[in-house]
């Protein structure tokens, strides 16, 4: 696809994968890894309600793919089983910096581009996406912040 070929007003379309972490209570892993799975597809059920029924301003959420199997790794820090569920969004987007919110996600995994081949930034666009990356991170250690309570 060349540039000339791609319509603005069809905005972006992407496939986003975000991984929801299975947080398990303390009292639960006397019975193993289960727990664990089930923490986190409870995890993803609970994020996949909220994509569904709240609007995002920008964006249009065309599927959400919950297909994908819970998985478990081994977490050094926590020195425990962790579960992560998978989600596959097909998300359309007017510009680029609705996506931020996405990919600015500390459950953010991978990012697809399907629509358009190609795309060019002149100046002023590439410092407004520059500008809202920044405020996108500022935002994500603030929440890190407040949730570690190191203000």
């Amino acid at each position: 696809m060349d540039i000339n070929d791609y319509d603005e007003s069809k905005g972006l379309r992407v496939k986003i994968r975000l991984d929801f972490k299975g947080q398990a209570k303390p009292g639960r892993f006397l019975f193993g890894g289960k727990q664990v799975d089930k923490a986190a597809e409870e995890a993803r059920e609970h994020h996949v309600a909220l994509l569904r029924n709240v609007p995002v301003q920008g964006v249009y959420i065309e599927d959400i793919d919950v297909s994908i199997e819970v998985y478990t790794v081994w977490d050094d820090i926590a020195n425990a089983e962790v579960a992560y569920a998978p989600v596959v969004l097909t998300v359309n987007a007017e510009n680029i910096e609705d996506l931020l919110r996405f990919i600015a996600r500390e459950e953010f995994r991978k990012i697809d581009v399907q629509e358009p081949g190609r795309i060019v930034l002149n100046r002023n666009e590439l410092e407004r996406l520059l500008f809202k990356i920044n405020g996108e991170i500022k935002n994500y250690v603030g929440q890190l912040e407040r949730k570690y309570n190191l203000r």
